[in-house]
C-alpha cells in the first residue's frame, strides 16, 4: 500500500506542475502577445527601396465576401506589387468575379491563371498556385488564401518583418467582426486557444507556419528544389516554415493578425475545419493527440482537482471552478490584447461563444482522430504520417480551408 501511496502522490505531484506549466504559458502567451500585436510602425507606402512582391490568390468557388475580399487586395497602400489571381477550374464562377475587379481597377497590375495545367502533387493549392508561382517576377512572394481581407498597410509591415536574417513572415489567423453566434465561436477560438499556441510557438521558435498568409524570399525555396515539392504534403505550410528553418533562416510572426472574412460561417464549418486541422497537427506530431486534449480547460481542471485533492487535501470542486473562472478571465483578457480594441459582440455573448467551445472541443478531437480520411475543399484524403496525403475522392465545391 506504501508504494501504491508514493506512486498516486507522485502522479498527482506531476499534474499539478504540469498544471502550473500551463499557466505560465498562458501568461506568458498575454504578455507576448501584447508586445507583438498592433505595434505602430512608421513606413512610407511610397519608398521605392521596397522590394516588389508577386501575391498569389489561389481561388476555389465563390462565397458571398469573395468580392470585398479580392477587392482590398487592390487598394494596398504599396509601391510596386502585382496580383496573381489562380483558379482550378475553368468553369469557377471566381473567374467572373475576378475580371470584374480587373476592368474595375485598370491600374493594378493583376492576371488571372486558370487551370491547374501542372499537377506536381497531392495537394490542390499548390497545384493551383503553380502557374502563378512560375510567372512571378518579384523575389519576394506572398501566398493569401480567398477568405482574407487585407489592410492597407498590412503588405508593407509583413515587408518591413522580412529583415536581412529573416526568410519567411507570416499572419496569425484571426478574423474579421462579424454577426451571428458561429462569428463569436470563431473569434472565440482564434482570439484565444489558437493565439496562446500559436504566440508561445512563435516565441520559442517553433514551426508554427499556416499558409492562408505568407511572405517568403523565393530564392531560398528555390534552392531547397522548388515550389512543387511542397505539392506531396497536405500541411504545405509547415513544411514550407520548415524549408526556411532547417536553412537557418529565422521565420517571425507579423504584428498584424490575418483577417479571415469567410461568407459561409457556420458552427458545422468551423467544426468540420478545427477537424481537419487536429489531424494534420497529429499526423506532423503525433504526441499532439494526448497533449492537446489535457491542455483544454475543463479535462485538464478536472484532472488537477483531483491532484490537489491528494497533494493539499483541498475541495476538488471548489478548485475546480476556481480553475475555470480564472481560465476564463484570462482568456477574455488574451481576446482583448489580440482584437486590438473593444470586442464586436457582448460579455454574455462572449460567455456562450466561450463555453460552446470548451464543452465540445473534446468531442471534435476525439471525432477527428476517429476517422480515416480527411476532407478538404470537398476533396477526401487519406493522410499519412508527415502530413502526406492520398486522394480518395474529388468533386468540385467551395469549402474554406
Amino acid at each position: 500500500m506504501e508504494v501504491l501511496e508514493v506512486v498516486v502522490h507522485g502522479l498527482a505531484v506531476s499534474l499539478f506542475c504540469a498544471w502550473c506549466f500551463q499557466w505560465f504559458i498562458h501568461v506568458l502567451a498575454i504578455c507576448y502577445g501584447k508586445y507583438r500585436f498592433h505595434r505602430k510602425l512608421v513606413l512610407d507606402p511610397g519608398d521605392d527601396t521596397l522590394p516588389g512582391v508577386s501575391i498569389l490568390k489561389p481561388l476555389t468557388g465563390v462565397d458571398p465576401n469573395l468580392f470585398t475580399n479580392l477587392e482590398t487586395f487592390f487598394n494596398i497602400k504599396y509601391p510596386t506589387y502585382e496580383l496573381l489571381f489562380c483558379v482550378e477550374d475553368i468553369s469557377d464562377p471566381a473567374i467572373m468575379v475576378v475580371n470584374s475587379l480587373i476592368a474595375k481597377y485598370p491600374a493594378v497590375n493583376a492576371r488571372l491563371f486558370v487551370g491547374a495545367y501542372k499537377k506536381v502533387g497531392v495537394n490542390p493549392k499548390v497545384n493551383n498556385m503553380v502557374q502563378g508561382y512560375e510567372a512571378a517576377k518579384f523575389e519576394t512572394i506572398l501566398i493569401s488564401d480567398s477568405g482574407l481581407m487585407i489592410k492597407e498597410d498590412t503588405l508593407s509591415i509583413m515587408v518591413s518583418c522580412l529583415t536581412e536574417n529573416t526568410g519567411l513572415v507570416h499572419q496569425m489567423p484571426f478574423v474579421t467582426d462579424r454577426e451571428g453566434f458561429s462569428g463569436v465561436l470563431e473569434k472565440v477560438y482564434f482570439g484565444t486557444q489558437h493565439a496562446k499556441m500559436y504566440l508561445n510557438a512563435d516565441l520559442l521558435g517553433i514551426n508554427c507556419v499556416t499558409g492562408m498568409s505568407c511572405l517568403f524570399r523565393r530564392s531560398v525555396v528555390e534552392e531547397a528544389g522548388g515550389f512543387a515539392f511542397l505539392g506531396r504534403f497536405l500541411a504545405e505550410d509547415y513544411y514550407l516554415g520548415k524549408l526556411f528553418i532547417d536553412r537557418g533562416w529565422r521565420v517571425r510572426v507579423c504584428s498584424q493578425p490575418a483577417m479571415q472574412n469567410v461568407g459561409l460561417s457556420s458552427v458545422a464549418n468551423f467544426q468540420a475545419r478545427m477537424m481537419r486541422w487536429a489531424k494534420l497537427r497529429a499526423s506532423l506530431v503525433p504526441l499532439t493527440i494526448v497533449l492537446e486534449p489535457v491542455s483544454e480547460c475543463f479535462l485538464l481542471g478536472a484532472i488537477v482537482s483531483w491532484a490537489v485533492s491528494v497533494i493539499f487535501h483541498w475541495s476538488p470542486l471548489a478548485f475546480f471552478f476556481v480553475h475555470v473562472l480564472v481560465w476564463f478571465l484570462l482568456d477574455y483578457l488574451q481576446l482583448l490584447v489580440v482584437q486590438g480594441g473593444a470586442l464586436p459582440f457582448s460579455k454574455f455573448e462572449y460567455v456562450l461563444g466561450w463555453l460552446f467551445r470548451e464543452s465540445t472541443t473534446l468531442y471534435v478531437m476525439l471525432k477527428a482522430h476517429s476517422l480515416r480520411h480527411l476532407t478538404w475543399r470537398n476533396r477526401k484524403y487519406l493522410l499519412h504520417w508527415d502530413g502526406v496525403g492520398e486522394l480518395l475522392h474529388n468533386k468540385y465545391e467551395y469549402l474554406p480551408s
